[in-house]
C-alpha cells in the first residue's frame, strides 16, 4: 500500500470527506519556504548556441545530427546579476532583473550513427515586476524554476548546435519561515506494496469454495 493505494485511514494525505475541522488536534510550527509571490513566463527563444562538453561517448565523429535537448533534470537553473529596485509608486512591488542560466542535456547521433549525449547551458535575461515583502531580519530570496525543451536544432560545426528553445520559467519570492499551521497529527505510514509479476497471485487470492451457493 501507500498513502494513495487502498489506504482506508484518515491519518494520511488526500481529499477531505465531511467536516474539515474534524480531527484537528493542534497548531504546529513548521519550518518551510513561504512563497510571497510567483509568476510564470513561457516563451520561445531562437538562435540559442549550445556547445557540448562531457560527451558520452567521448570524441564523437563529426558532423553530428541533432536529436533533441532539454534542461538537465538534476542541475537547477541559477540566477546571477540580480537587481531588485522597489517601485516608489507601488508599495511592496519592485522591478526584478536577472540573468538565468539553464544547464542543458543534448541528444545527438554522430557521423557513424552512434547515439550520444553531451552537456551545455544557455542564459537569458528576465525583467519583471514582483511583490516584495517589507524589510525584515530574515531575508527573502528570488528563485527560478525553469524547464526547457529544444525540439529543433541545426549542427553548426565542431560540437555546436543552433537550437530553438521552448522556455517555461517560474519566478518566486520566497523566505524560510517558522509557520504556524493546523494539524491532524502525525501521518500513519502504511507498508509498501511490493511490485510482483507472480502469475499465481490472482489464483491464490481466490476462496477455496464459492462464497455463494
Amino acid at each position: 500500500m501507500s498513502f494513495f493505494c487502498n489506504n482506508p485511514t484518515d491519518r494520511c494525505p488526500g481529499k477531505i470527506n465531511g467536516n474539515a475541522l474534524s480531527g484537528l488536534c493542534e497548531r504546529v510550527c513548521i519550518q518551510t519556504d513561504k512563497v510571497f509571490d510567483a509568476c510564470i513566463r513561457q516563451t520561445q527563444i531562437d538562435s540559442v548556441i549550445l556547445t557540448l562538453t562531457e560527451t558520452v561517448p567521448e570524441n564523437p565523429v563529426t558532423p553530428l545530427t541533432f536529436v533533441s535537448a532539454r534542461s538537465s533534470p538534476t542541475d537547477p537553473a541559477t540566477i546571477t546579476a540580480l537587481t531588485v529596485d522597489r517601485l516608489p509608486d507601488r508599495e511592496n512591488f519592485a522591478r526584478v532583473q536577472a540573468t538565468i542560466t539553464v544547464p542543458m542535456e543534448v541528444i545527438y547521433t554522430d557521423a557513424n550513427g552512434v547515439p550520444g549525449r553531451g552537456l551545455s547551458s544557455f542564459s537569458f535575461n528576465t525583467d519583471i515586476i514582483m511583490y516584495i515583502p517589507d524589510p525584515s531580519i530574515i531575508p527573502y530570496n528570488i528563485n527560478a524554476v525553469v524547464s526547457v525543451v529544444a525540439p529543433d536544432g541545426t549542427y553548426t560545426g565542431g560540437l555546436t548546435f543552433d537550437v530553438s528553445c521552448c522556455v517555461t520559467a517560474i519566478m518566486k519570492v520566497v523566505m524560510t519561515v517558522e509557520l504556524l499551521v493546523p494539524s491532524y497529527g502525525y501521518a500513519t505510514i502504511p507498508p509498501c506494496q511490493e511490485y510482483t509479476q507472480d502469475v499465481c497471485s490472482g489464483f491464490f487470492d481466490l476462496p477455496i469454495y464459492p462464497e455463494n451457493g
